[in-house]
């Protein structure tokens, strides 16, 4: 919005430049006004300089705070590790825009005051590796968010040792983050489950006397069917268990981490594993 209207404004003065610079010779201007074009450009100039640069500027860095707070670092850490390019792209290129403005002045004036013209030269030297610069920093902000990168070491960190602390997990394997968009991150991990504490838990909230006394009374009556059965149900109800734990475990990693939108918990199975991988299996370390 604010580069639409310095465009604007700039076509507009343009304009009128060229259309005073037509008027005709009178007596307070013998040889016309053809040079209120220049004054014209000149002021279309700083215009750029002040409202397309600086006002443009001033919004970027804004928006780069507000990025930052939300994601509770600092404005260089946002700078350099922020999940949202695209406000520190706006807020480095403006930057460079005014910076490198600034630098040929400042060689311009140098050249009139000394008489050296190689201060351009410098000057021009300075802001092509300024905006070289910019460019590979940019590419680079980019080129991990395109990749996939992971998700900050401190929050991975909070995420682990919440999962470590949960009596129902006895071990994790192959946890991954990623980031798939500004502010939204995926994690991704195999557990292995403590069964002895799952099933606790499950009769806990169920209670134990409605299983136990089915399972005396199949016992009792010697009929295998029946007891099959009972068995039956019950595997599918700590089937059921083991869902609702995922589930749980699923909604406290949200909470820890809001950015986390997708998690992905998976039963590890170790004995398949140990036949396909031979022991190549990837811990989460602390």
């Amino acid at each position: 919005m604010v580069h639409s209207v310095a465009d604007f404004a700039n076509q507009a003065l343009l304009a009128y430049g060229l259309r005073s610079s037509r008027r005709a010779p009178d007596a307070i201007h013998p040889y016309g006004y053809s040079k209120e074009r220049f004054v014209w450009s000149l002021i279309s100039a700083v215009g750029i300089f002040c409202l397309g640069s600086g006002a443009s500027l001033l919004v970027a860095i804004k928006a780069v705070k507000k990025g930052a707070e939300a994601e509770g670092m600092s404005i260089r850490d946002y700078i350099w590790r922020g999940h949202d390019p695209t406000s520190v792209a706006v807020m480095t290129e403006d930057g460079a825009a005014v910076i490198g403005l600034v630098i040929a002045g400042a060689s311009l004036v140098a050249v009139q005051m000394t008489g050296n013209a190689i201060y351009d030269s410098v000057g021009s030297i300075i802001v092509g590796n300024l905006l070289g610069m910019v460019a590979i920093f940019l590419i680079q902000r980019n080129r991990d968010a395109l990749i996939g990168r992971a998700i900050d070491d401190h929050d991975m960190q909070r995420v682990l040792e919440f999962l470590k602390a949960d009596p129902v997990v006895d071990s994790l394997y192959d946890c991954k983050s990623e980031v798939i968009g500004p502010g939204f991150f995926r994690f991704k991990a195999e557990i292995d489950f403590n069964g002895v504490v799952l099933v606790q838990n499950y009769l806990e909230r169920t209670g134990r006397g409605t299983w136990a006394k089915q399972f005396r009374e199949a016992a009792q009556s010697k009929n295998d069917a029946h007891l099959l059965r009972v068995m039956a149900n019950y595997g599918e109800d700590v089937v059921d268990a083991l869902g609702y734990e995922v589930d749980r475990l699923e909604s406290e990693i949200k909470k820890i981490v809001p950015g986390i939108k997708h998690v992905d918990i998976e039963a590890h199975n170790p004995e398949a594993l140990s036949l396909t991988s031979k022991g190549f299996v990837l811990h989460c370390v602390d």
